[in-house]
């Protein structure tokens, strides 16, 4: 099958949004794969469909490798942040196995669990920080930002009086719309921070995910970096987007918001629900086919790069009925925000534990919450590999 390159990268946004570019959602009603063109004019394929798009991520004929030749990127900086010391997820196996299988355990379901009490506890802070002698607030952030940051700064071991910089040089990275020398520093800056903590941790060791790295004879000091260098940013930044906007849907959804508050032990389907439906990696996830490989109806051949777009197969209406539709009772399970395969999110377990448990306490805490400009007024990252508000205005 000829499929003819029609379709920019990135594409615009539509009015909604909580909605993919339309763009996207109309190449996926017409074909689950379809040809388009990077912004450097380099064509590559954009993949669409539910199926599809978990057939690429599962297949190791397509590489998660940065530096595998046809990988597409959306711009210079990004390209930069994932081949100049990329982390295990821009590696494939055996490589990314080794690397990743180090830090598993303090991310499976029975350690994330554990860690419910005192996430709870760092929830109900925020809110009384929030509340304390005032009606409105930013939640961004005030809220939505800070308990992911402090979460994982508790489990890296890094201090959270730290906050800022990290939080700055992440927002640099994840910027679409920064230089290549701009994505330079900002990495240098970053890890030779964490390359200093964890030279520190070596002297003086902690109970935490630093300690245990740097404790290693078979890690290099780059590796150890690295590591702590993607779970401190993955873990922070798209939970606190993930917080803010599943907050906005929530608002924008009065009799879900309310059927939530009534229901809490509705949090964890509802959480995926808000996954699916939201699914803030609109930009998609890159791979480099290393060899021909067939994908629904055509050949993606060696050397050609593929975007899997997680937010329309969250939206393919073959699994998910009534796509477009936020209906937190829906058995949302099966959807991809997280991507799909070995390479599926590490932190999944604690980002739906942190949502549970944030959305719940505010919902039930306060009951009155309302935004507090018109929706109109608000302002969104688009150009971030993780979308997101920039502000979210509310009052009580």
């Amino acid at each position: 099958m000829t499929v003819t390159t029609t379709l920019n990268l990135p594409a615009p946004y539509g009015s909604c949004p909580f909605t993919p570019p339309p763009a996207y959602t109309a190449a996926a009603r017409e074909a689950a794969v379809t040809r388009a063109v990077l912004p450097d004019g380099t064509a590559c394929w954009l993949v669409t469909g539910y199926d599809e798009v978990r057939a690429v991520l599962a297949d190791a004929r397509f590489s998660a490798d940065a530096r595998t030749p046809g990988f597409p990127f959306l711009s210079a900086g990004q390209r930069e942040l994932a081949t100049a010391k990329p982390s295990f997820i821009r590696m494939d196996d055996p490589e990314h196995a080794r690397l990743r299988r180090m830090v598993t355990k303090d991310f499976l379901v029975k350690r994330i669990e554990e860690l419910r009490p005192g996430i709870q506890d760092i929830v109900d802070r925020a809110v009384d920080r929030m509340t304390e002698g005032r009606s409105s607030a930013d939640l961004m952030a005030d809220f939505a930002l800070p308990i992911p940051s402090l979460v994982i700064c508790l489990m890296l071991g890094v201090p959270y009086e730290d906050h800022e910089l990290f939080q700055s040089l992440s927002r640099t990275l994840l910027d679409n719309r920064t230089t290549r020398p701009e994505a330079e520093r900002a990495h240098a800056q970053l890890m030779g921070y964490l390359a200093g903590l964890a030279e520190r941790k070596r002297q003086q060791p902690g109970d935490d995910i630093l300690s245990r790295l740097a404790a290693r004879e078979d890690l290099t000091d780059q590796e150890t970096a690295s590591l702590g260098f993607l779970l401190l940013v993955t873990g922070h930044e798209s939970t606190a987007n993930m917080t803010a906007v599943s907050v906005l849907a929530l608002l924008n959804r009065p009799d879900q918001a309310e059927l939530l508050r009534q229901e809490p032990e509705l949090a964890r389907g509802a959480v995926d629900e808000l996954l699916r439906h939201l699914t803030i990696i609109h930009l998609g996830l890159g791979r480099a086919a290393t060899e021909a490989v067939r994908v629904g109806e055509v050949t993606v051949e060696a050397g050609e790069g593929v975007i899997c777009m997680l937010s329309t197969a969250n939206r393919d209406e073959q699994l998910f009925g009534a796509a477009d539709d936020l209906d937190l009772t829906r058995d949302a399970r099966r959807h991809v925000a997280f991507g799909y395969g070995v390479h599926q999110c590490l932190g999944q377990t604690l980002a739906r534990v942190e949502l549970q448990i944030v959305l719940t306490t505010l919902l039930r805490r306060l009951p009155a919450l309302r935004l507090a400009v018109p929706a109109d007024q608000l302002t969104y990252n688009k150009d971030n590999i993780v979308y997101g508000l920039r502000e979210l205005p509310v009052t009580w």
